[in-house]
């Protein structure tokens, strides 16, 4: 059983856990602190650091991530860390004397780890209870002599020292000359292309600084860019700048120099073609895959996320794709950035007032008629009365049919923000990692860096959705260890599992003989997955008892009759357990989805109708729900396609108002939002409840913000749209020697909880990347 955590470990624990018996820490020479829930924050460095003759050390069964720094333990020879939560094998390397180690059932260690620990620890032998002796030698000797002869024909091809050696000028090479050498540099196989990029990069590094302290005179002037300046050539992503007006915006752009045949792949990239009109995602039903098995399948870690689905029983091994690796792996962007920003006193944003009268007539609806319900005051937002203000800060081209920097074609459909992490000090952060779908790929993406994190490839399939959970992972000794799982399909109709942070696609399973449309997990049972399917039903399943191995089992719970497509699935804030809303092809719908009940198939409740169905025509019936989002625990944001603005309207007062008999109930409209006249389907919105913000972008690529106050909803008048706080203009960026890139359709948006980043999905293989100012 674990310890208290508000235990510390003391010198009187010490002594009682070690052996042999002695009243000084100075003669202990084993110790036993297993299975006690130590955190690294809970071993304290200098009271552990009196240990000089301590030669045995078991610390397996706790939560460690790392060891702590500054430990000296310079007698240690045999370690014992398996079952925790190690995450950083570095830390290791102040134990160079340690002569046996196991890290076996830490989650998130690799194989790449695993050399990392060997070439770090030189007098290392033993390794989980094997004589790692022979390979440690290739490990060591061989393959860092082989990769240095590279690193060296990498600076003689294409660099040289600087002159005059100045810090600023050294630094420069020195950065551009380790991107090059991590690009160019391929040895061993791909499971170790991380270890390979580590070694090559201290390998640089260390030959760098033998090339510079052997120059005479030796003498280095610090100059240091101002704050200032430091701003202005970071100011879009970190990367330098093409021109006074654009900036970089390609992470193989920034190797350049070094990079030859990187710099012609981008020059002769094929000018955009205008954006088509969107058509329906799927027209057909999906081509046939293999049936559904009954047992989950068994994970194994791949080397190549290339690698088809040969066997349905095989999990995919995600790809690491950061910004110093290869064409071939590292994330495709759009070669410049988004225009600068404006001069002191301009902005980049257009309002709604800025645009012309006529534009301004077309978005409008008709004014509603007098019998439908409007409710003028009702749930409170509570939300900042200030709005915020967001700046374009990567634009990334990462789901390209075989890594093609001409590929702005591929649609984009779905993104989510990872849950927010929990902190060790127990407060949990916001999370500025976003997962991504498209195509054939799902990507996981780090929002300040713009570097793609994970890859995760399906050669035929095209994703439609994806959808985060946070579930416990069972573990030797009973508690449960909280992992960010995500899921994706589309429309092979299979379900994708995949643990991004330890690069394991680990299972799947059939949802539908067609393609799934939409997905999302209830986020008061999280193992609680609902698919939307273009078998016109949604499915309740139920992934439960997922342990260390990947093992699950896959339950049907609940299946729910839309009668059409459905595209967008919302649960209540307050009781996602009850009621399930669902935007379809024909409308919207609300089911019951109480498990307790016998009934496992069911139709809808009731169907939610809007004043917008009044204006039906031989061309459209304004019913396809192709918007919707919860802004707070009891307001909806929803739209229609065709519409030309968005809905407000109150669940809590639509439901109160419904008698029971009839299926149709009229919404009870709060306000109405002005927004694009765009005939183009399935342009989503999304919504920031925290801050009070809808947002939805339209087909010329702007996106329509709404900051939505108690103020605002109060003073609504029947018949009159608001109009959107601010539109963010599309930002053009340039792709080298081609000119900028018109404005795509705006498929998708997501915002973290925090609104500190924005992302919004094109139809043209764009990811948009929105940074609020201030941060």
């Amino acid at each position: 059983m674990f310890l208290s955590t508000m235990e510390k470990i003391t010198e009187k624990i010490l002594l009682e856990k070690s052996s042999p018996k002695t009243n000084k820490l100075e003669q202990i020479k084993i110790l036993n602190l297993s299975r006690m829930g130590l955190k690294s924050e809970d071993l304290p460095v200098p009271l552990l650091s009196k240990l000089c003759s301590l030669e045995q050390l078991d610390l397996s069964g706790n939560l460690l991530q790392e060891i702590p720094k500054g430990l000296c333990l310079p007698s240690l020879k045999i370690l014992n860390c398996s079952n925790n939560d190690m995450e950083d094998v570095v830390s290791l390397e102040a134990l160079r004397n340690i002569e046996e180690l196991r890290l076996e059932d830490n989650l998130y260690l690799t194989v790449n780890d695993e050399h990392k620990v060997i070439f770090l620890l030189p007098k290392l032998r033993m390794f989980n209870g094997k004589d790692i002796s022979s390979t440690a030698h290739h490990i060591r000797h061989g393959s860092t002599e082989i990769l240095r002869k590279r690193v060296i024909g990498v600076w003689e091809r294409s660099f040289g020292l600087p002159d005059p050696i100045t810090a600023q000028s050294l630094a420069a090479v020195e950065k551009r000359f380790v991107v090059a050498a991590c690009t160019q540099i391929k040895y061993g196989p791909n499971s170790l292309s991380e270890y390979t990029k580590w070694r090559v990069e201290m390998i640089a590094k260390e030959y760098l600084k033998s090339l510079t302290s052997s120059e005479e005179g030796g003498n280095i002037t610090d100059t240091t860019p101002t704050k200032e300046n430091e701003v202005k050539t970071r100011d879009l992503g970190g990367n330098s700048i093409v021109s006074p007006q654009k900036r970089i915006r390609n992470n193989s752009e920034v190797v350049t120099e070094a990079s030859p045949r990187k710099s012609s792949r981008l020059a002769s990239a094929a000018p955009v073609e205008a954006s088509p009109r969107k058509s329906k995602r799927v027209t057909s039903t999906p081509q046939k895959t293999d049936p559904m098995m009954s047992s989950p399948r068994k994970h194994a870690r791949m080397t190549n996320v290339g690698t088809p689905e040969g066997s349905p029983r095989k999990s995919s091994r995600l790809e690491n794709a950061s910004k110093t690796e290869s064409p071939r792996r590292a994330a495709k962007s759009v070669i410049s950035t988004p225009t600068s920003r404006p001069a002191k006193g301009e902005s980049p944003r257009k309002t709604t007032k800025d645009q012309t009268t006529s534009q301004q007539s077309k978005q409008k609806t008709a004014k509603t008629e007098n019998n439908t319900p409007r409710k003028t005051a009702g749930a409170k937002l509570k939300v900042t009365q200030e709005p915020v203000s967001l700046q374009p800060l990567h634009v990334l081209q990462c789901h390209s049919r075989q890594d093609s920097p001409d590929d702005f074609s591929t649609q984009l459909w779905a993104c989510a923000f990872e849950p927010p992490q929990e902190c060790s000090d127990g407060i949990s952060g916001g999370s500025r990692t976003v997962a991504t779908c498209g195509g054939e790929t799902l990507c996981v993406i780090d929002c300040e860096s713009g570097h793609v994190l994970k890859k995760y490839k399906v050669p035929g399939e095209e994703f439609f959705s994806l959808a985060w959970s946070t579930v416990l992972m069972s573990r030797t000794g009973g508690s449960g260890r909280p992992c960010n799982i995500l899921a994706a399909g589309g429309k092979r109709g299979l379900v994708k599992l995949i643990h991004p942070r330890v690069n394991l696609a680990f299972g799947e399973f059939r949802a539908s003989r067609r393609a799934i449309s939409i997905m999302r997990f209830s986020p008061r049972n999280a193992s609680f997955l609902f698919t939307g399917t273009y078998e016109n039903k949604i499915f309740l399943w139920d992934i439960s008892g997922l342990d260390r191995d990947y093992n699950f089992k896959i339950s049907k719970l609940l299946v729910l009759e839309t009668g059409s497509t459905p595209l967008h699935l919302s649960l209540l804030p307050t009781s996602p357990d009850t009621h399930l809303l669902s935007g379809c092809d024909d409308g919207l719908y609300v089911f019951d989805i109480q498990i307790s009940k016998n009934t496992q198939k069911r139709n809808e409740e009731m169907e939610i109708v809007f004043p917008v169905y009044k204006k039906k025509d031989k061309k459209n019936t304004y019913r396809t729900i192709d918007g919707l989002s919860f802004l707070s625990d009891d307001i909806v944001a929803s739209k229609s396609h065709m519409q030309g603005s968005i809905y407000l309207w109150s669940w809590s007062a639509t439901r109160a108002s419904w008698n029971g008999r009839k299926k149709e109930v009229p919404a009870v409209v709060l306000a109405e939002l002005q927004w694009s006249s765009t005939d183009i389907p399935y342009l989503s919105l999304g919504t920031c409840p925290g801050y009070g913000y809808v947002v939805c972008g339209d087909e010329r690529g702007r996106l329509w913000m709404y900051h939505i106050t108690d103020t605002m909803v109060e003073n609504f008048k029947s018949g009159k749209t608001i109009s959107a706080t601010e539109v963010l203009e599309w930002p053009s960026p340039v792709r080298a020697g081609k000119g900028a890139l018109e404005g795509p359709s705006i498929n998708g948006i997501a915002m973290d909880p925090d609104l500190h980043y924005l992302v919004a999905l094109t139809d043209k293989n764009m990811a948009v990347v929105w940074k609020r100012e201030g941060r």
